[in-house]
Parts: C-alpha cells; structure tokens; sequence
C-alpha cells in the first residue's frame, strides 16, 4: 500500500482524473462523495467511499466541487484530522465560497489559512483532465518542496 493518500471529495469529472492520475503517481486514490446516489461510475481499482476516510499526515485532501452544500461540513471534518494538504478546487479571481462557509461554522482563521486556493500549476487548465495534471503536478512539487509555479497573476 502507498504511504500517499489522495482523498479527492465530490464526484465530478475532474475527481475522475484526479484519481485515474493519482494512481499511477503512487498515491492510494479513494473519493469521497458524502451522496452514495452520486457516485455512480468508480474505474476498476479506485476506491469510492460515503463517509471521510482516516487521515493523517500523509493524506492530500482536494475537494473537487465548491458549490455543494456540503461543503463547510466536509471541509471542517477535513481540517480536524491532520491532514497534510487540502485545497479547493475554482477560479482564483473569485473569492472562494469555502472561506465563508467554515466561518459560519466557528472554523478559526488558522485552520481556514490551511485550504489552498487556487490548487495546482498555473499552466491555463480549462477541461477535467488539465485541471487535474495541473492540480497534480502542484500536489507533487509541495511534496518535494517546489515552489511549482503556483502564482497567479
């Protein structure tokens, strides 16, 4: 089993990559999607799970949808494990509405300050496989403590 957890959270299109990639770059790939009625096509050898895996300090944590109700919940559940890595998944020029809901639920600044976004590369991903090389190849210069290009201007 790898020593690298890559928890990707809300099946989407770009969870897919995330997972169908993470795989080969070592990572054990598991996706959290809270809703079982969702998770309705998982790839052979990837694991789909309705309730937060464990995770510690080898776990990267990408939540793949920001606009799901969820989110907040899922997030804070995240924040209290010590999680190695955990980034929200939009549009670096928006605000992102994670900050928000984990205010509303008395998460500290702190903690808040431990989600990342933007995630991934500046490199101009548009579709679901770009945006997870781009996300992995971030994933994977913090790792190895690169900087990995993540400015956006």
């Amino acid at each position: 089993m790898s020593d690298r957890l890559l928890v990707a959270v809300f099946a989407t299109p770009v969870a897919s990559f995330l997972l169908r990639y993470g795989k080969d770059l070592g990572y054990t790939a598991v996706l959290f999607e809270p809703d079982g009625a969702r998770v309705t096509d998982v790839e052979p050898g990837l694991e789909a799970v309705t309730t937060l895996p464990a995770l510690g300090a080898d776990a990267d944590v990408v939540v793949t949808d920001h606009d799901r109700p969820e989110l907040g919940d899922v997030l804070k559940a995240v924040l209290d494990r010590p999680t190695r890595w955990v980034g929200v998944l939009g549009n670096p020029r928006h605000a992102g509405p994670h900050v928000a809901a984990l205010k509303a639920l008395d998460v500290p600044d702190h903690e808040i300050a431990r989600v990342h976004r933007p995630v991934g590369l500046n490199i101009g991903s548009r579709t679901p496989p770009e945006i997870a090389v781009a996300t992995l190849a971030g994933l994977v210069a913090d790792r190895n403590g690169r900087p990995g290009g993540f400015e956006f201007h």
